[in-house]
């Protein structure tokens, strides 16, 4: 029973920049916007935004209100081809993503390139393999 996500949810102090950067730049639509809680639509698991005080309300643990530092979760995005990783990552950090690594062909057989959120969370784009699907 427990081995199903069935919401990821990324807790930023930085939510007005996080709601334009999964919205504007990697083109998540926003579905429900309540100030403090944001959530896109997204196929499979449900996907969010919200503050960490949203958090501490809910769960009154003191972590909540402890400052965050460093990489704390990555997101990987597949797409079809090589060159669809290409085209992704120029569009994204075209349109604000912060460039970290462009993309490369890995040993095992996958594009890849990496790029980071406002909060500095550093996420993946990979190609899929021959015969994979999304």
């Amino acid at each position: 029973m427990l081995n199903r996500i069935g919401l990821i949810t990324i807790i930023t102090n930085k939510l007005p920049e996080m709601k334009r950067f999964y919205s504007v730049v990697l083109d998540f639509e926003c579905i429900e916007d309540l100030g403090n809680y944001i959530e896109f639509s997204n196929h499979g698991v449900r996907f969010a935004l919200t503050n960490p005080e949203v958090m501490y309300e809910g769960t009154e643990h003191p972590t909540y209100r402890e400052e965050r530092k460093g990489q704390t979760f990555e997101l990987a995005f597949p797409l079809p081809s090589p060159e669809a990783v290409g085209k992704a990552y120029d569009k994204i950090t075209g349109k604000g993503a912060t460039p970290i690594k462009a993309p490369k062909m890995m040993p095992w057989g996958r594009m890849t390139a990496f790029f980071a959120d406002p909060d500095g969370n550093i996420h993946e784009l990979y190609s899929l393999r021959e015969g994979e699907e999304i």
